[in-house]
This record gives C-alpha cells, structure tokens and sequence, in this order.
C-alpha cells in the first residue's frame, strides 16, 4: 500500500514508523515545503519519495482503493491538506484537533462523503489500550450497576505545548494557527476516551470555564493568546433508559494547584479507578462484600504489539480494509471534535450546550 504524510516534522515520522509495523509492505511519499525537514525525514526513512509540494505529491500518480492520506500538518493547514487528500481521491487521516472551529469540520466531512473517501481523526491515540479496555468490559458486565457520576481529571503543573514542551514550536500559543491551547491539544484524546468508554447518545456542557495560569516562564515575544487549565460538568445520555451520567471534567498543563490523575466510574453497585493514559497503572475495582468495601485489581492482560502513537495509523488502515477497528471516522469523527467547540462556547457564554453523537457502530468499532 502507499501511505502519503502532508507534513515531515515530529508527528509524520511517528505515523512512518506505524507503517512498517503494518500487515503489507508501504511505500512512504511525504511532502513539506521545509527542505531541511525532507532532508531530516529522508535521513530516517531512506526509501521515502519527498515533494515540496502536497499537491504534486497527491497528483503524481493516479489514486488506489487503499491509499491512505496522513495531515500532519499544525491545525490551521489541517483543511487544506484534507481538502487535497480527498480530492486526490485517497481515504485521509487528519491529526488532531480535526480542524480549527465546527464549520472547518463539517466542510471536511461533507466532501468526504462527496468523494466516497473515509475521513478519520489521530484522536483514537488511547483507544484499544488494554487498560481501557478492561475497564469498558467491567462497565459491560454490569458489575457498576447503575453508572451515576464519573471524574476525568488530568493535571500538569508545567506542561504547556510552545513553552516547556517542544519550546521551538511557538504556534502552540499563537490561537489562528493553533485553534486553541490546551483544550484544543489534549481535550481531542479526553472526548474519544470519555465516549469510547461510556458511549454516549448526547452530550450536555451545562457549564465550562478556560485559565490561562501565569509564570515567570511566559513569552513575552510571540503571540500567546491561548489557555493552559479548562474545565466543565457534562452529563452524558445513553441510547437506552439508562440513568444519565454527571461527569466532572478537568484538563491543564499549568497549574498553581496540586498534579492530579484521577479516572474514577461510579455506581450503584461498585467503582472503577483507573489513570486512562498510562497503561502502566493498575486498574482499581471497588466493590461491597458482605458491608465492607473490597478493592481488587483488573488484569488487562498481556501487553500488546502497538505503542500509542501507532494507534491512529493501525486504526485507521484497519477501517480502510474493513477489519474490526477503533477508528473514528465521518460523522463520529466530527461530533467527537464537536465536544471541543461546545466547552469552548459554554466557557464563553455561559450558556449550555448540547452535542448529539454518532453511535459506534457508524464507525465499525470493534476490539482487535
């Protein structure tokens, strides 16, 4: 199969070491107009084709049914690079966040659907970790009973993208290039965690807050505009009776306050903690025996082959070959990114906001 990178930095050369790691042999085209970085990128993968054009890449040579386009490109080239990849008539998978704003998405969307191409999103990145998994089969077997509340909170106090992590890339900070801070870099991982594993019909943000934390460590020569500490209370609606869930949600990367890593399920019968992107942690069930509270541990089961940063790519090419996947693509895609933009507008306005989400069986989800 051939696999096309529209961008060679950092995050293309992680989607070519997925490739080789692939069922098939893969040809690798890339194209960046850096010259320095074709040349860094082709140092590692010698048998590359490089272009200095995305256009002249996708136009080199006529499309296959199984092509796969990869945008890894910062957020604001991400529509136009997805725009060339479809009309090249290649099934493309955009890094996240997906786009810069709700209208960019679903124009990506509406000419996937209008070029028969599948459309997916490098969100997918924590799904199909065996830990999440392994909560997800608790949660199916009804050991929870009746899921009521849950926490999602993840706390750096100094870890903001653009300033202490990958310092030269200053676009993390600038908001026209980056769509957003925090919210727009780690918030696309939270949503397809959160919804993978609870499976939500609708989504409500009944309130949402964005902070920008100050330090003696930030910029005084570029653009920063963006925020480093989000939160927000969701309620998540099933597509069954089920009760709804409250959900207390909680992202940063600079904080004055206490670290924290909290991923915790309630229920009326038991609870389930677990740190949802560090497979390394245990996996913690609570649970009543005979009026005492009894702790056990969830054995995942072995490791598997592919790290994290595999994922997007194995997900993706499994969808594209009809093989059971974690990918989210065409309108599950969106209304996953959709999420990003309601906590935002809520944070604004101050009033709620509601995302209705594609069911998962629009994305043939499936454990591998």
């Amino acid at each position: 199969m051939r696999l096309y990178l529209i961008g060679a930095g950092v995050i293309a050369r992680t989607h070519a070491e997925a490739a080789a790691k692939l069922p098939q042999a893969v040809e690798l085209r890339v194209a960046d107009p850096n010259a320095e970085a074709l040349k860094s990128f082709l140092s590692s993968f010698p048998k590359s084709i490089t272009f200095a054009d995305a256009e002249q890449m996708l136009s080199s040579e006529p499309p296959l049914e199984d092509d796969i386009v990869i945008v890894a490109t910062p957020p604001f080239a991400h529509l136009e690079g997805t725009r060339l990849a479809l009309k090249s008539g290649r099934h493309t998978l955009c890094e996240k966040p997906f786009a810069m704003n709700d209208e960019e998405a679903e124009e990506m969307l509406l000419l996937a659907e209008a070029e028969g191409k599948l459309l997916g999103c490098c969100s997918v990145r924590y799904k199909g970790m065996l830990h999440n998994e392994a909560v997800k089969n608790v949660i199916r077997s009804g050991a929870l009973g009746d899921i009521y509340h849950a926490t999602f909170v993840n706390k750096w106090t100094r870890s903001r993208a653009g300033i202490e992590y990958q310092p030269a890339s200053r676009w993390f900070l600038d908001k026209s290039k980056s769509g957003g801070g925090i919210l727009m870099d780690w918030g696309p991982y939270d949503f397809a965690t959160l919804i993978d594993v609870l499976d939500p019909a609708e989504i409500e943000v009944s309130s949402a807050w964005t902070a920008k934390p100050q330090t003696a460590a930030d910029p005084q020569d570029v653009v920063y505009n963006v925020e480093h500490h989000v939160g927000a209370q969701l309620t998540f609606r099933s597509r069954s009776n089920a009760r709804p869930i409250a959900i207390h949600y909680e992202r940063g990367t600079c904080t004055h306050g206490s670290e924290q890593f909290i991923g915790e399920i309630e229920g009326t019968l038991g609870a389930l903690r677990w740190t949802p992107f560090d497979s390394r942690q245990p996996v913690f069930f609570r649970s009543d025996h005979d009026g005492v509270v009894v702790e056990e541990i969830v054995d995942p089961g072995p490791r598997g082959p592919y790290t994290v940063m595999d994922h997007p790519l194995i997900h993706f090419y499994n969808q594209v070959n009809a093989l059971p996947s974690h990918a989210n693509v065409g309108r599950r895609a969106v209304d996953h990114f959709l999420c990003i933009g309601a906590l935002y507008k809520c944070a604004d306005s101050g009033e709620k906001q509601l995302v209705t989400v594609a069911p998962a069986t629009d994305a043939r989800e499936a454990s591998e």
